[in-house]
Parts: structure tokens; sequence; C-alpha cells
């Protein structure tokens, strides 16, 4: 069978210009950080990106990568919006599809089981349709006076997640308490990509965990990466929280342009392993008397 194990950088070169990107996770928890922070790195544009959002959107955004986002969401969780995904939706240098979070999870759901459309009742007699209008509704064919939503389907050309451990197959686990649905990304998607905390041999995934913690099938799985606190601010349970210092330091510094440069610089500018030893020297610094 097959080893699926790559480079971040080597998931990024297989971006192009123009394709549809989703990216799992949910807001500001388990976002695959490191395949994020490596399409930075690239020369990549117009990208359509469909997410539940978080960083991964503020940042490609904020880079310019980005022509369209399709989401239910975007935020910090703990920290309400994104502030480059703000500034660039008040700025309307954006496309946008805004739908309910229910109806992104259709789309997926569609695009999952190659499907035309998935009926749902969300949206209806709001104005998701009036800000959406190529949404159409279709009426049961069992009951005339019932009308549902028609979701299109949301096919993906690469799909980007982050899970707790993966084999050299593909084959990967959640281990926190949610498995958002990274799975649906994945089945959804031409070609996805993992990164993990861990790559271990395929027995140890159900060792010590149910077999119900295996997501991912590799059958669903292109490629794996092995990069630890590559989720980083974000969280990724139980391995490590959000990082909320780090967190806020990112919404501060983005508001104003030289203190976003400086963040560039010592953090973006570099490698992962740049990063990430930033990562460390920011979080041992010496704390501030007050």
């Amino acid at each position: 069978m097959t080893d699926k194990r790559m480079s971040a950088d080597d998931v990024a070169a297989q971006v192009r210009d123009g394709m549809t990107v989703g990216i799992g996770g949910w807001g500001s928890r388990r976002k695959p950080m490191s395949l994020v922070r490596a399409l930075l790195r690239t020369d990549v544009r117009d990208l359509t990106v469909v997410s539940f959002g978080g960083p991964d959107v503020g940042l490609l955004c904020q880079a310019g990568k980005v022509r369209k986002v399709v989401y239910g969401f975007v935020s910090l969780d703990s920290i309400a919006l994104d502030p480059h995904f703000r500034a660039a939706r008040e700025a309307g240098s954006l496309e946008i599809a805004e739908y309910d979070e229910g109806m992104c999870l259709a789309g997926l759901r569609a695009a999952a089981h190659r499907l035309p459309f998935m009926p749902i009742r969300a949206g209806l007699s709001s104005d998701v349709l009036t800000i959406n209008p190529d949404l159409r509704t279709i009426t049961s064919p069992y009951d005339p006076d019932d009308v549902v939503v028609a979701m299109p389907p949301l096919t993906l050309d690469v799909a980007l997640v982050h899970l707790n451990a993966a084999d050299q197959l593909g084959n990967a686990q959640y281990l926190g308490p949610d498995a958002y649905f990274d799975d649906l990304f994945c089945m959804a998607a031409k070609e996805s990509y993992v990164s993990c905390e861990r790559i271990v041999p395929t027995e140890e995934l159900t060792a010590t965990a149910p077999v119900q913690s295996l997501l991912l099938s590799r059958m669903f799985v292109t490629g794996v990466v092995e990069s630890p606190g590559s989720a980083h601010f974000t969280s990724c349970a139980p391995d490590y929280g959000r990082d909320e210092s780090f967190q806020r330091h990112y919404v501060a510094s983005a508001r104003e342009p030289a203190a976003w440069a400086e963040f560039e610089r010592q953090f973006l500018s570099g490698s992962e392993d740049d990063y990430q030893a930033a990562v460390r020297a920011f979080d041992e610094r010496p704390a501030v008397a007050l």
C-alpha cells in the first residue's frame, strides 16, 4: 500500500491558481495552520475558500490569495471576528457566499455523495435567499405544499484538514470532543491532505482509542503530513488548547500596518520550523509588570 507521507510545502505545491480549497476545523479549533502557512509561502492566487472559518481564512485573505469565500461564519471563537476577514469584507474586496451553517454542511454532503443538490429547510424565510439569488427552492414530489432549499454541492479541488494522529497510509484519527466535518471536506474533494500531530503504525490508532475515532479512511486521503503543534494558534484537543495570548497578539497586530509588518517578519517570513521557534520565544517572553 502507498506511503502517503509528504511535507507541508509538497502539499502547497499541489494548489494552483483558481482552485476551490476546503479547509477543515471550526473557527479557531483544529485548523491545518501549517498547511495554510505553507500556502502563504507560495505565489498562488485567485482561490475560492470553503470553510467554517477562522484564522485560516483571515491569513489567506490578508495575503491576497483569495477571490471568494464560501462560509457559514469566520470567527476566532473567543474573539468574535477575524480582523483580516472583517477588513476584506468591509472593503468589498471579496466575492462571498454567506450561508447558514447547516446549508454549508448540506453542500458538502451533496458534493461528497456526488448529488446535484441536497434538500434542506435552513435558509427558508430568511435573507440567505436574498443575498444568494443563485439559490433555488424545490417542491417535494410527495407533497406540493412542502418547499425546501436545494443546496448545490460544494465541490472542492483540494481539502486541507488537521487531525491528532494518522498512519503513513492516510488513515487519520481525532481524539478531541468533536470531529467537526473534516471527513465531509475530504469526501467532497478531488484531493485531500491531512496534517497531524504524529504519524504512528496503523495498529496504534485503535490500541487505546475506539474505532469510531478513525475519522478518515485512507481511500479519501491523498497525502499526510506529520507536523507536531501545527494547528497553532488554534486548538487541537487533547494535545493542546488554543494559544489565547498569541491569538490576541495576532488580532492586535492586525490593527496597524507597521505592527502587522512586524508580525509577518517575526512569524510568517520563514519556514514552519522558524514559526514554531518564534512561537516558543513569544510564549517564553518575560511577563510585563503592571
